[in-house]
């Protein structure tokens, strides 16, 4: 983990998050290819806050990506300190301009998204991974390796910052299941 995210906190935006509504499918938000930050933009860091905000207010949520909000942009929180999956755990973060560039280890999960409310669904994603990326506030570049939850988590926001839910990444309606229980 580089040293810049291990001392990045949210306390480094400067600002208070509000709590915003989250949008679901099918919102064109979150079907559209979310556009390159400026970490150091304001309203970035405003966005970044607010996600952190909204992200902790809701039960059970270990990720938020800016489409979610409805904001076409590639940045996203993660926080899976509670996931009893959890291996890796890096706390809270926010991550902006996010992009793969290592992944192994593939193997078969369930997700939940608050984006798609009633159902969850069975994804292949890499339990092994590499992320690179800048945080807000600061615009340090990060280099991530994580494992395990995190990992997938991350390959969910990525994924919502790319236009993509995990119900475009099921291996067909047979992996796709009715929520029995909301958080």
């Amino acid at each position: 983990m580089s040293d810049a995210l291990a001392d990045w906190k949210p306390d480094v935006l400067g600002v208070d998050g509000k709590v915003l509504p989250v949008v679901t499918a099918p919102a064109s938000v979150l079907s559209t290819v979310g556009a390159d930050v400026d970490p150091l933009d304001p309203e970035v860091v405003q966005l970044a806050a607010d996600l952190v905000a909204t992200m902790r207010v809701s039960p059970g949520c270990v990720g938020l990506a800016a489409p979610q909000v409805g904001v076409g942009a590639r940045v996203f929180a993660v926080d899976v300190t509670q996931h009893p999956k959890t291996a890796t755990n890096h706390g809270t973060f926010v991550l902006c301009n996010a992009r793969v560039v290592e992944a192994s280890r593939w193997r078969p999960g369930r997700e939940g998204c608050m984006s798609v409310p009633d159902l969850t669904g069975d994804v292949k994603r890499a339990s092994r991974l590499v992320v690179e990326a800048v945080l807000p506030g600061t615009g340090e570049a990060v280099l991530l390796t994580t494992d395990a939850f995190e990992a997938r988590a991350l390959q969910h926001e990525i994924d919502h910052c790319d236009g993509k839910l995990f119900l475009d990444r099921v291996a067909g309606a047979h992996a796709v299941y009715q929520r029995k229980v909301y958080l």
